[in-house]
């Protein structure tokens, strides 16, 4: 499939914005994989870093369903690098608490994700950038920030292990 199909004047946002999330997930998996890490332990460590907060709260973050959350908690604590912790506000509720192990990780982690998104970015004229940026966020915001009801619902695309 291509950006634009021949007898249309019209680009294909779909595959446009599919395909080059696609590539950056894939891209992302691959740097993050070079210290051990998944995207989504990534995100749990940096956001779990922020302040305080819950398994449930981190995978909203996340955009996580409960199973994913609990085996990335899993592999987490598994490697040292966080711990399922009571809450110091409320005592029925359980949070990560990142490691010291896990926070040095996490400070890589960003230094890698920060790397992507400038290697992405720099195929983007210098000009362009903030831009394209500043209409993506437009559409992540507002238009396209959550799904809509629909007879079959859209599946996301299947993420590799």
């Amino acid at each position: 499939m291509t950006a634009m199909k021949p007898g249309r004047n019209r680009p294909d946002l779909s595959y446009l914005l599919d395909h080059t999330s696609h590539v950056l997930r894939s891209r992302m998996a691959a740097a993050l994989g070079e210290v051990g890490l998944t995207a989504r332990m990534h995100c749990v460590l940096v956001h779990a870093l922020e302040e305080e907060r819950t398994q449930i709260q981190l995978a909203e973050i996340g955009d996580m369903d409960k199973t994913t959350m609990v085996v990335t908690v899993d592999a987490l604590e598994a490697a040292g690098l966080a711990e399922r912790r009571p809450s110091s506000t409320d005592r029925r509720a359980r949070i990560i608490a990142v490691t010291e192990a896990g926070a040095r990780l996490a400070e890589r982690s960003r230094r890698i994700v920060d790397r992507v998104h400038d290697e992405v970015l720099a195929a983007v004229p210098e000009e362009d950038r903030a831009g394209f940026v500043r209409a993506l966020d437009l559409l992540a915001q507002g238009h396209l920030a959550g799904p809509v009801e629909a007879p079959r619902p859209a599946r996301r695309a299947r993420q590799s292990r």
